[in-house]
């Protein structure tokens, strides 16, 4: 029997996927669906379109109002601009280097707060449930709260969290697991709304990496990195 959720993401995929092969032939596509279907998930220099038709997929599934359409455009491994479109909210979020993020055409601002104890978090519990996954999971929150941080939330789709911290609802995002296609549309909105991006070492962001702090400040994201246990996952481009 046919899986009609897949069935969906499928189209939802081919049918961007034609549009911007038929616009742009000599560009690159990088998605979720492309990499399951055995296709190599490799950054070069050349234009790369990054998508995510249905980030959030178990809130898809649970009718949990939060699921996002997610679209980075790289250029020379470089983030040029980013679209998020959280569906349900009816929010259009975009971010465009050198020209500012905007939420349904009202410029984002990143929270300014340095102070960790008045900063709320968001992130997520991953796909992995093997018993040390979890524990480092739950390990890493247990540090944060005990800062203490003013809380830690997840609205289960990484683009959406991102853009929460871009909009200043958020301090900060952190996360690990996750892909290229979660981070690529947001991350510009992130650094155009004033953001940072950290790898969790607290060392350079890495597209590929599966790993990532976004947040409104160096300082908030500094003392993440500080505090969290990193989770080994296998990097994108190694597949």
């Amino acid at each position: 029997m046919a899986d009609p959720w897949q069935e969906c993401m499928d189209y939802a995929v081919a049918l961007a996927r034609q549009a911007g092969e038929e616009k742009y032939p000599s560009h690159s596509f990088i998605g979720e669906e492309s990499v399951a279907a055995g296709e190599r998930s490799v950054l070069t220099d050349n234009p790369t379109w990054i998508i995510d038709p249905i980030d959030g997929t178990t809130n898809f599934v649970h009718r949990f109002p939060f699921v996002a359409v997610s679209i980075g455009f790289v250029v020379n491994k470089e983030m040029e601009f980013g679209v998020v479109y959280s569906c349900v909210e009816d929010k259009m979020y975009t971010g465009r280097k050198g020209r500012g993020a905007f939420c349904n055409g009202q410029k984002l601002q990143v929270s300014r707060q340095e102070d960790i104890t008045k900063s709320l978090l968001v992130t997520e519990l991953g796909s992995l449930r093997t018993p040390e996954i979890v524990r480092i999971i739950f390990s890493n929150m247990e540090k944060l709260l005990c800062i203490p941080v003013h809380g830690i939330r997840g609205v289960g789709t990484a683009a959406v969290n991102m853009c929460l911290v871009a909009s200043g609802a958020a301090e900060a995002y952190y996360d690990m697991g996750i892909h290229c296609w979660d981070m690529a549309g947001a991350g510009v909105i992130v650094t155009e709304a004033g953001g940072v991006l950290l790898d969790v070492t607290g060392g350079p962001f890495d597209l590929m990496s599966r790993r990532i702090i976004a947040a409104g400040s160096k300082t908030v994201a500094e003392r993440i990195a500080k505090e969290i246990q990193i989770i080994p996952f296998q990097r994108d481009d190694d597949n």
